[in-house]
């Protein structure tokens, strides 16, 4: 395989998060409780009937500007519609409406975060188009029947395409990741693979170190996660070198990905451009857009996932690790920086407290909900968190004492405050207590005391478990290891003589 050049292009589907469908006003949203079962969330326009005239989605329209800009794209001042004919039964009308010689967008580009740096992927082109139907493949008693749900027919549907920029399968994914993530970051699609609402198909070809031409390319269907695109890209890869060395010639065509084989297999010859008979579609209007307009657009852009990762880097001096972690989904860098604005709401900026608030998150908080998106839903609210925080720095709680109560906190949205001084969890400060609780535990303690003052510093620890004991665990520790530390040193120079080095410390 080293001496071979791989190639790969990557054509994503991406469903809208728009209100309806992409030319009705059926709603969109056909998973879950908004579909009451199959062909229930249809009209004349999604059915392909006769005489019907479909009318564009215009929040679709700038869901997909928003992307093209998001992406760098150039925005076409004039764009259309074309009908893109083909026969398959999960087009109704018999024809696909969808954008082909002038789409929405083009020559963009997309920073992909890699292992030791970033690869920069080309954007072809960004067009919109309206979705398919969905077919069922079942085995009934008479044998395989399919079935078709029209429900999905219509749905605003994006279309991005790369260029042919990447070279491994761990590229592709990385590109996939973050495409996903911006596309989520500013709400343009849920990103669901699951739910079919972000799809991928791969163009695949292999040539020899040194020649220029790219290969015959296959083109891979039916991955419906990130595991599934990298499983099908390094079967296909190989495959193709074999089918070379082995003095055969690839064959342009579609291939599916067989999760259960681990396989591709052959589905049909790949249809070229002529293949679909595009033609402008004559029932709509063509898309124009002004500077003024397209600047608009721009300006309503949230700030975007490596952007707000190198910012918070530099900001609050949290590590590359945590940053992607707090950026991988918006919600919760949101909530993030809200705790940290609530934080220093109440005293100067402290990198210490912006990392500690980045723990909480990462290893605490984010436990509470099964989708990291999830994390505004909690009554935990960023300043309560941020509350949270200041008592453990204040030395009112430890650490340990808080991350305890997180999981009751994000439930009952409590003020930490509260909670602490209703159940008498603050720890012991006066240091007149702490005197007494230390004198006490020397006095119980001779062997220990003398051991110490021998040479052997770790037993000063065995003293520090009787003082907590005496305080039912509420003593400030460190305020128990100062004064603690201070008393036998006293006692290490009374032992010595007053001229004596001190003991060695804790």
């Amino acid at each position: 395989m080293a001496e071979y050049l791989t190639t790969i292009g990557l054509e994503v589907h991406a469903q809208l998060r728009t209100a309806s469908k992409m030319f009705c006003g059926c709603p969109a949203e056909t998973h879950g409780a908004a579909a009451a079962g199959p062909n229930t969330l249809t009209c004349p326009i999604c059915l392909g009937m006769p005489g019907t005239l479909p009318t564009v989605n215009a929040q679709a329209i700038e869901l997909g500007l928003r992307t093209a800009l998001a992406l760098h794209c150039t925005i076409s001042p004039f764009s259309k519609f074309d009908r893109k004919n083909y026969h398959y039964p999960d087009l109704m009308k018999g024809y696909q409406i969808s954008q082909y010689d002038l789409p929405l967008a083009t020559d963009g580009w997309l920073d992909v975060p890699l292992a030791g740096g970033s690869q920069r992927v080309g954007i072809i082109r960004v067009h919109l188009e309206e979705d398919t139907a969905r077919l069922l493949h079942r085995t009934e008693a008479e044998g395989p029947v399919s079935l078709i749900d029209v429900n999905r027919a219509g749905v605003p549907l994006m279309e991005i395409v790369s260029a042919p920029d990447i070279t491994s399968p761990d590229e592709a994914v990385a590109y996939l990741v973050e495409l996903r993530r911006i596309l989520q970051y500013i709400g343009a699609s849920t990103g669901n693979m699951e739910e079919g609402s972000f799809r991928c198909d791969a163009n695949v070809s292999v040539r020899p170190l040194g020649q220029q031409a790219y290969g015959t390319r296959t083109e891979i269907k039916n991955m419906n996660s990130f595991r599934a695109v990298r499983r099908a890209l390094e079967y296909e890869v190989p495959r193709q070198i074999a089918v070379i060395e082995g003095g055969g010639r690839v064959v342009q065509e579609t291939r599916g990905w067989s999760d259960e084989r681990a396989v591709t297999v052959s589905q049909r010859s790949k249809e070229e451009a002529h293949d679909y008979r595009y033609f402008p579609e004559p029932d709509l209007p063509p898309l124009t857009f002004t500077p003024v307009q397209i600047e608009a657009v721009r300006d309503a852009l949230p700030e975007l996932p490596t952007a707000r990762r190198e910012r918070m880097v530099a900001a609050y001096g949290l590590s590359r690790d945590d940053a992607d972690l707090l950026t991988d989904a918006r919600p919760v860098a949101d909530y993030y920086e809200a705790a940290v604005a609530a934080a220093q709401a109440s005293g100067p900026a402290q990198p210490e407290r912006a990392r500690s608030l980045a723990n909480f998150v990462i290893h605490d908080l984010l436990k509470q909900v099964p989708d990291p998106a999830q994390i505004s839903t909690l009554p935990l609210g960023p300043a309560n968190l941020a509350e949270l925080v200041a008592l453990v720095e204040e030395g009112v709680i430890t650490i340990s004492q808080a991350r305890a109560l997180v999981p009751e906190l994000a439930q009952s949205g409590d003020h930490p405050r509260q909670v602490v001084a209703a159940r008498g969890l603050a720890q012991i400060r006066d240091t007149g207590a702490l005197e007494q609780a230390v004198a006490e535990a020397i006095a119980a303690n001779p062997k220990a005391v003398a051991d110490y003052l021998g040479g052997k510093t770790s037993a000063a620890k065995s003293l520090i478990g009787p003082v907590m004991r005496a305080t039912g665990g509420k003593a400030n520790s460190q305020l128990v290891q100062a004064i603690l530390q201070t008393h036998l040193d006293a006692l290490a120079r009374q032992r010595a003589g007053d001229d004596a080095p001190g003991a060695p410390a804790l």
